[in-house]
């Protein structure tokens, strides 16, 4: 009777054995499976050869899971394709008038006016160009925020970029007296998507512009990562609270009813969205704004 226990022993022990080995081997399965999908982004559900019934739901209820996520993500890139269709349309139905309008003044401005005429003419060429401008930051940002980018990460010289796009706006800077002044670093290479990081800068010159008075200083840093820095001193009456200024519609000049919070949103998404960051601070009265941006791995100087 002893043997024959033994032996039961023995074989539930081998039985038990063998039963978790294929246990184990069919979760190795299921694992190499979800990683082939991981690494080769297919879409093969997960097969397993049928031992375990456990195994068998625990498989079922997977690929249900994967489809469920499939659908939700097609659905995604559908819902995303009609929004941008919604940001194309609309964004024309409002440049179309835009457009006209600034036809007409062009015309006005042709014709016989009188010196106040020509005065008034300008004022509302100039509102006219504040509205565009607001309408392309408002429809960029609309777009940010409900839409995933789609990054393009290269290389690129940042402070190269930021002499250029700087190069860009000199006339502007003529119009409005506003001294530029940038100082000179080495060569600071960033890994990110290059279009995004124009939009950056363009979007931070065009904030200096809109609030500068005076100097305007510029400067490209290399640290653990790659910093753009703007600084400019603060018109009278304007307070500025850095905690908003990344606000959308932020307002800095109450009196005026200017906003630096589209652009500035704009900007702090954008370095968001490559794995920066975007912050302000006043030092008297001077207003800075840091962009911060990944480095590239390979230091060159």
């Amino acid at each position: 009777m002893l043997i024959l226990a033994v032996c039961i022993l023995a074989g539930l022990l081998m039985f038990t054995i063998v039963y978790i080995v294929l246990m184990q081997r069919q979760i190795q399965q299921i694992n190499r499976q979800l990683s082939k999908r991981l690494v080769e982004k297919t879409r093969q559900p997960i097969s397993i050869p049928l031992f375990s019934p456990m195994i068998n739901t625990l498989t079922a209820n997977i690929n249900k899971c994967l489809k469920a996520e499939e659908v939700l993500r097609l659905q995604g890139i559908q819902k995303e394709k009609k929004f941008k269709e919604l940001i194309a349309n609309v964004s024309h139905d409002l440049r179309t008038p835009l457009t006209a309008v600034k036809g007409y003044q062009q015309l006005l401005k042709k014709g016989g006016l009188s010196d106040d005429q020509v005065q008034k003419l300008h004022i509302i060429q100039k509102h006219t160009q504040d509205l565009g401008t607001l309408i392309e930051y408002f429809f960029e940002y609309t777009y940010l925020v409900n839409a995933e980018p789609e990054l393009h990460i290269e290389r690129m010289n940042v402070t190269n970029l930021v002499t250029e796009c700087l190069a860009e706006f000199v006339p502007d800077f003529e119009e409005k007296n506003l001294a530029i002044h940038l100082k000179e670093s080495f060569p600071v290479f960033v890994s990110a998507d290059k279009q995004m990081v124009v939009r950056i800068i363009q979007n931070l010159i065009r904030n200096c512009m809109a609030h500068a008075d005076g100097t305007i200083e510029v400067q490209v840093v290399a640290r653990e990562k790659a910093i753009i820095l703007f600084k400019n001193s603060i018109k009278d009456g304007n307070e500025i609270d850095v905690k908003r200024v990344f606000d959308r519609f932020y307002t800095a000049d109450k009196a005026r009813g200017k906003t630096t919070g589209l652009g500035l949103s704009i900007v702090k998404l954008l370095a968001e969205q490559q794995g920066g960051n975007a912050k302000a601070s006043v030092q008297g009265r001077f207003f800075e704004i840091e962009v911060t941006l990944p480095r590239s791995e390979i230091s060159v100087r």
